[in-house]
Parts: structure tokens; C-alpha cells; sequence
């Protein structure tokens, strides 16, 4: 019975003693953060794209016969005008031959049947002959006349056919591979009138879509203010502000940059010149073209290439900014941490969109607000936090531009010394050596 007694006053003992100490508060967690800035911020949009000639078009025969010679070489730029192959032109000399002298003909005819009809006429004013012999006096000049042109039409149609035995490149831009052999018998018909195509490369034309929810987003943002189209910034490398002058970019409010497969820029900034007015129902997108100057003939971008463009001149006025690592996307939205005065953490639902490496706050947010940046899985509401505040800078843009060593010298030279180590490619029939040698590319 003792020892149950004790037991007792131990047990009621050590309860009084505990009874008087606090529990320990929880460690606040040392934390990184950034206040929420506003400023201005360019909207710079990036899309895939697809350069294209500003004209593409395929050189036909428009005369049959033998393709007598190839007087370019595959692949070189020509100017228009040049001669590109000869046809074989003695069947249309001949026809040119037999036109003239039908128009020849002609003529005589026209003569003869005039000084009747003169003769026919002094005659009828003396009432020397009828009135018939007078009028078909009349009507042989008249046909004699008309026959007379329709044997000058022929001269012109056997002249034009003659000429197009030489055919000549229609544009100026890159001849492609030759479509049928030197020797061939070809048609203006059917797929044998094909001889080559050719591309346009000055002026390019570089063709992409921008996602109609963000066409929307950028009307509304316009219209609201909250988007200005502004005119360009001045760059500050010479190459970047030489191809800015060439554009014109100071009456430019959007401007096209293209980026090439290294990640340079091509040095010349285009301008936009088609804007679908309609939607593409399967993509939901709109489609753009750039324009695009290319007046050294360069093939830093070339007709087929898939390249990134930027769609640069838009700006956020006022942009309400955090990084990306101080928002957490959830099932339910996205949120940020919210640091109190008091050091605890109300986690806070926002409305952004992404823009790089930052949010763009559209709701929930004001400047001057400090948020947690980074490790926000293991923060919850209301913790106790020790925040270590951190600078956040909207990064500076850095204008990225070949140099010009590597975007022209270095690529024409190289351009030379392959056509250089190339065999003379142009082709000729053995009859038809006068006609090659005549041609520049033939030599």
C-alpha cells in the first residue's frame, strides 16, 4: 500500500514540474526573395519560320525543237535578260524566210490591184465603165490590203518564234538545276517545255504564323493602352545600327529580326508586308509575311531554310514582373508566396503569362511586393520564414549579329572557290559551237 502512494506522488510530482514549461516555437526558414518590380518591357515574340524567293518561277520553252546548248552554270545567280539555252533555230529562220516573202508578195499584190482601181475610177467619173467593174475594181484593193496584213502578222509571228529560241532568264536570281539534257527534243507542251526554275532572292521573303490567342492578347493590350507600338530602340552594335538604317527602322513600330540556325542575327531587319485578315481554322492562327533585303545576293538565308523570326516593337506599359522561379503552377492555378511584415507567408493565387524567364503579372501582384524565389514545394501558408532578400533585374537583351567577316567576305569567297574547282559546265551540240561561244558562261 506504501509503495502505490509512492508511485503517486512521484507521478504528481513530475506532472507539476512539465506543467510549467512553454513549447518550442517552430525554426523559421531561411528563404531567398525578390521584390516585385514594374517597368516597361519589350514583347518580344518568337515563331518558326520558313524563308521562301520572293518570286519562284519556272522558265518553259515556248517553242519546240532540238536544245542545241546550257550557257549557265547550275546554281549561279544571273541577272535577267541573260541567256540561259539556245533552241535550235533554222526550222524558224526558214519559217521567217517564207513570211517575208509572202508579205512580199503581198505588197506586189496590193500594188497592182491599186493602180486599177485608180485607173477603174478616173474611168467611172467619165462613165466609161459600169458600175460593177468599178466596185469589184474596189474590192480586189481593199483585199489586196488586208492581205497585206495579215502576211505582215505572219513576219511578226515567225520574228517572235525565232526568238524564243533563245531563252532567257525572265528575273534575276538563282538558276536551278537544267531540267532536260542538252540534245533533247522538246515541246512548249507538256512536262518537256520544262527547262529550269528560278529564284528570286532579293528582295526574301520569310512566311510564319502567330497563335490567334496571342494576336487577340496584343489587339486588346493595344487597345487598352497597356500594349504601345512604339518606334524601334536604337542598337548600339555598328552592324546591328547599319542594317537598322537600311530599314528604316525609325518609322517602323514592329520590325521582323531573323535568327539564323547558329543563333545570330541575319544582319537585315525586315518589315511586314501581308497580315491575314482571316483565321486558319486548323491551326488557329494567323499568317505573316516578311520582307526581308538581301542586295549582296548572300545565302546566309536561302529559299527552303527553317529559321526563328522575333517579332520585335511591342512593349508592356508598366509590366508587373517576378521571375519565374518565385511562381508555382498548380492543379488549381498558379500561386506565389507573399512575405508579410510580420515574416509569414500567405500564398497568393496570381494571373500571369510567361514571358522568357519571367511572369508578367496580370492580376494579384503590386510592385514593391516581396515573394519567395525558389524552393516554394516546401513552403506552405502561413510559415514562419527568414527571407534573404535578392536583387531581380529584367535582363538586358544583347544584340547578337554576325560579324561581317563571317556574313559576307568569308561566304562569297568561299562561293568562288567552289565554283572555281567546278568543271565548265556549260553544254553544247557540236553544230551549235558558234552560238556557246558567243555566251559569257559558255567561255
Amino acid at each position: 500500500m506504501k509503495r502505490v502512494v509512492w508511485l503517486g506522488a512521484i507521478f504528481v510530482f513530475l506532472v507539476g514540474c512539465g506543467s510549467d514549461k512553454k513549447p518550442q516555437e517552430p525554426v523559421a526558414a531561411v528563404v531567398n526573395a525578390v521584390k516585385v518590380i514594374e517597368q516597361d518591357l519589350p514583347w518580344d515574340m518568337e515563331y518558326p519560320a520558313q524563308v521562301a524567293g520572293s518570286l519562284d518561277i519556272q522558265v518553259r520553252a515556248q517553242v519546240g525543237g532540238i536544245l542545241e546548248a546550257r550557257l549557265y552554270d547550275e546554281g549561279e545567280y544571273v541577272e535577267a535578260g541573260t541567256q540561259l539555252f539556245q533552241i535550235d533555230d533554222q526550222p524558224y529562220k526558214v519559217a521567217l524566210e517564207k513570211a517575208n516573202g509572202a508579205l512580199a508578195q503581198a505588197k506586189a499584190e496590193e500594188k497592182r490591184t491599186q493602180r486599177t482601181y485608180a485607173r477603174m475610177k478616173n474611168l467611172r467619173a467619165d462613165n466609161a465603165v459600169s458600175k460593177q467593174d468599178y466596185d469589184n475594181a474596189l474590192s480586189a484593193y481593199e483585199a489586196a490590203k488586208a492581205n497585206v496584213q495579215m502576211a505582215q502578222a505572219g513576219v511578226n509571228d515567225a520574228q517572235i518564234n525565232l526568238g524564243y529560241t533563245r531563252v532567257v532568264a525572265p528575273i534575276s536570281g538563282i538558276a536551278g538545276k537544267e531540267a532536260q539534257s542538252v540534245g533533247s527534243l522538246i515541246a512548249p507542251e507538256g512536262a518537256s517545255g520544262l527547262l529550269t526554275s528560278m529564284v528570286q532572292i532579293h528582295p526574301l521573303h520569310v512566311n510564319f504564323s502567330m497563335p490567334s490567342s496571342q494576336f487577340n492578347q496584343l489587339a486588346a493590350g493595344f487597345t487598352s493602352g497597356q500594349i504601345s507600338l512604339g518606334k524601334a530602340e536604337q542598337p548600339t552594335s555598328p552592324e546591328a545600327k547599319e542594317a537598322y538604317r537600311q530599314a528604316d527602322a525609325n518609322d517602323v513600330g514592329i520590325y521582323v529580326e531573323a535568327i539564323l540556325p547558329n543563333g545570330n542575327l541575319y544582319p537585315q531587319r525586315g518589315k511586314i508586308i501581308f497580315f491575314d485578315s482571316s483565321e486558319n481554322t486548323q491551326t488557329s492562327s494567323l499568317e505573316i509575311k516578311a520582307e526581308f533585303a538581301n542586295p549582296e545576293h548572300r545565302r546566309q538565308l536561302m529559299p527552303g531554310q527553317f529559321i526563328r523570326v522575333r517579332l520585335v516593337g511591342a512593349t508592356y506599359k508598366n509590366a508587373i514582373l517576378v521571375p519565374t522561379s518565385a511562381v508555382l503552377n498548380t492543379a488549381q492555378g498558379l500561386i506565389t508566396y507573399v512575405i508579410k511584415p510580420d515574416n509569414t507567408v500567405e500564398a497568393r493565387p496570381v494571373e500571369a503569362q510567361l514571358q522568357g524567364d519571367m511572369y508578367l503579372i496580370s492580376k494579384g501582384l503590386q510592385a514593391g511586393d516581396e515573394v519567395i524565389n525558389g524552393g516554394l514545394v516546401k513552403i506552405h501558408d502561413g510559415q514562419k520564414v527568414q527571407p534573404t532578400l535578392q536583387e531581380f533585374k529584367v535582363p538586358v537583351k544583347e544584340e547578337k549579329v554576325q560579324p561581317k567577316a563571317v556574313d559576307g567576305d568569308t561566304i562569297a569567297k568561299m562561293e568562288q572557290e567552289i565554283e572555281a574547282a567546278e568543271a565548265p559546265d556549260a553544254q553544247a551540240l557540236p553544230g551549235a559551237t558558234d552560238v556557246a561561244a558567243s555566251t559569257p558562261a559558255a567561255q
